[in-house]
């Protein structure tokens, strides 16, 4: 019997891959069309989980998987779905809630070895943004505070997976420190930042699914 590849198709990437390189050149472009290309991000990177659904027999790990693509949509969609409510405290809090499921994830279902030391410099990357940004958050601080946390330990945890989760943890952080920044320094980034938010949020996502996807197949292979 031949022995089925732990890798998921590439083809079901390809649509994500496709719409956020259009996206980002949208962003550097000022384009009104950048708004609804982002809503289409998390459902495109929802394909590969779709098509490895059969391939993977842990019900618990899909969950997780579609909870933390579902909240992360929900934090890309705050300003088009709720246009009256407060746009950062929301984004905090369903974007928090993505990461919970991806810490949930890498530790029940992904993790292949020890946390390597250098997993450290995410606890000095959080101490770091909350002595930069703690005097310009105001009434959001124990909010920042707390999404850092959550946020560095995705990055930290994801440093026990397969490497491809690991890189796209560190992606993700990027992509959350640039956000920061451009909310909070604004002053303190070039225009030219706001497609880099966007460009290391999807390279992050991609990653950290295509990881997921591999070690979960190969598990169930």
């Amino acid at each position: 019997m031949q022995r089925r590849s732990p890798a998921p198709p590439l083809w079901a990437f390809i649509p994500y891959i496709m719409v956020s390189a259009i996206h980002v050149v949208l962003l550097a472009l000022e384009s009104p069309a950048a708004g609804p290309s982002k809503l289409l991000l998390m459902p495109l990177v929802a394909i590969p989980v779709l098509v490895s659904m059969r391939a993977i027999r842990s019900r618990a790990a899909l969950a997780l998987l579609f909870a933390a693509i579902v909240f992360s949509w929900l934090g890309d969609s705050v300003g088009a779905l709720f246009p009256d409510a407060p746009e950062v405290p929301l984004m905090l809090l369903f974007f928090g809630i993505a990461h919970l499921a991806y810490i949930a994830l890498f530790i029940r279902h992904l993790r292949v070895r020890r946390m390597p030391w250098w997993a450290l410099i995410y606890a000095v990357w959080w101490i770091a943004m909350l002595f930069f940004l703690g005097p310009q958050t105001g009434g959001l601080l124990v909010a920042v505070a707390v999404y850092g946390l959550v946020l560095g330990a995705t990055a930290a945890f994801s440093t026990r997976c397969h490497p491809l989760v690991a890189v796209g943890g560190a992606f993700f952080l990027a992509s959350d420190t640039l956000l920061a920044l451009r909310l909070f320094l604004p002053e303190s980034l070039p225009a030219w930042s706001n497609p880099a938010v966007m460009a290391t949020y999807t390279i992050g996502q991609g990653l950290i699914i295509a990881g997921a996807l591999i070690a979960l197949r190969k598990r169930d292979a």
